[in-house]
């Protein structure tokens, strides 16, 4: 994005008043009587307007003199794991059905309650919930395979099978014997520079891709998992790998298409018209009334906007290419600003 890309400095002004995580970004704010800038949503002390300064970038804001901000830490991506725990995370993600208590974890120099207080702020649950569901998405790999109950439960760490059953359907919300007979969706959150996106993948692909602050997210999972029937459990895939691999190629320009399987659910429209964003060039765009010509149906324009708001693979199948019959932006699932952060992201490349 170029300087004349960012909202109003109104809006903007607002969004810092108001801690604006959704604007993650979309701008960063420097206060000229300290020097320093920030992400929208610093927690930092709010400065006087006539005081700040916007910038489209991290780049132009060090082009400007500004330093980072030790509060907010402009220069990491919204929501990326820091130093300190990247090597708690790899190990608890190869072996989950470790223990990992209080003195390992002062072993490892990392504090407990720091520990969880990140946890609770990027994931919403606490450190050992988030082992708890990885053992239980291994155990529920595996089952699927073998349908060995008790062989699963003291390989995933636990004690007893009475323990293992109770973790399972707190988790799963089934009995471990019908693991074999459900779908199984890995989910997790993948950073980017517009803020943490919820990716999920069936076996079968990707079926899941949303802004992690979109509006009643959590009501659009239980919806999915009540369509596909599917059991949601935290946890990574390697199709989940790719795409985040393949989201920062794209966002650093070069990708311009994505080669990841997809596992799309709708109805038989839907698919239509969402095969029809997939046709979509990088850089162009098309209107609504476009797109229902190209679905066999110019009247159905209404129909069109609510496949594409409908959409729960953001990004990869491109309904932010859509736009109105005037040239305006129109709506977007992620904000209208991020749709113009992708929209100038490409045209630029």
């Amino acid at each position: 994005m170029n300087q004349q890309t960012l909202p109003d400095r109104d809006f903007m002004y607002q969004a810092l008043l108001n801690r604006d995580s959704q604007l993650e970004g979309i701008f960063y704010f420097g206060v000229k009587t300290t020097g320093i800038f920030c992400r929208p949503g610093c927690s930092a002390r709010n400065p006087k307007k006539e005081n700040v300064d916007y910038f489209a970038s991290v780049q132009k804001a060090l082009d400007s003199g500004y330093r980072p901000c030790k509060i907010c830490s402009p220069l990491e991506k919204f929501g990326q794991v820091p130093d300190w725990l990247k090597h708690l995370l790899d190990e608890v993600h190869a072996s989950p059905e470790n223990s990992f208590k209080d003195e390992d974890l002062r072993a490892r120099h990392i504090e407990p309650t720091r520990l969880r207080r990140w946890f609770q702020k990027h994931h919403g649950r606490t450190f050992h919930a988030y082992i708890k569901a990885l053992r239980i998405n291994r155990a529920f790999e595996k089952m699927k395979i073998s349908g060995d109950v008790t062989s699963t439960a003291f390989d995933s760490g636990y004690e007893s099978l009475s323990g293992f059953h109770a973790a399972f359907k707190s988790v799963a919300g089934i009995n471990p014997s019908q693991a074999r007979s459900r779908p199984l969706v890995t989910i997790t959150k993948i950073v980017t520079p517009l803020g943490p996106m919820y990716a999920g993948a069936s076996e079968r692909g990707l079926c899941f891709l949303e802004f992690t602050d979109r509006k009643m997210i959590d009501h659009q999972i239980e919806q999915m998992q009540a369509r596909m029937k599917a059991r949601f459990v935290q946890a990574t895939t390697p199709v989940l790998t790719a795409v985040e691999s393949q989201l920062d190629e794209y966002f650093d320009g070069k990708r311009q298409d994505f080669e990841v399987p997809l596992d799309i659910n709708g109805t038989a429209f839907q698919i239509r018209a969402w095969q029809a964003l997939q046709k979509i060039p990088y850089g162009e765009t098309r209107s609504y009334q476009q797109q229902a010509e190209q679905v066999g149906n110019s009247k159905a324009v209404r129909a069109i906007a609510s496949a594409n708001a409908k959409n729960h693979i953001a990004i990869v199948i491109p309904c932010h290419r859509v736009i109105a019959k005037n040239g305006g932006l129109a709506g977007f699932g992620g904000g209208v600003w991020r749709k113009k952060y992708l929209l100038d992201l490409e045209a630029s490349h």
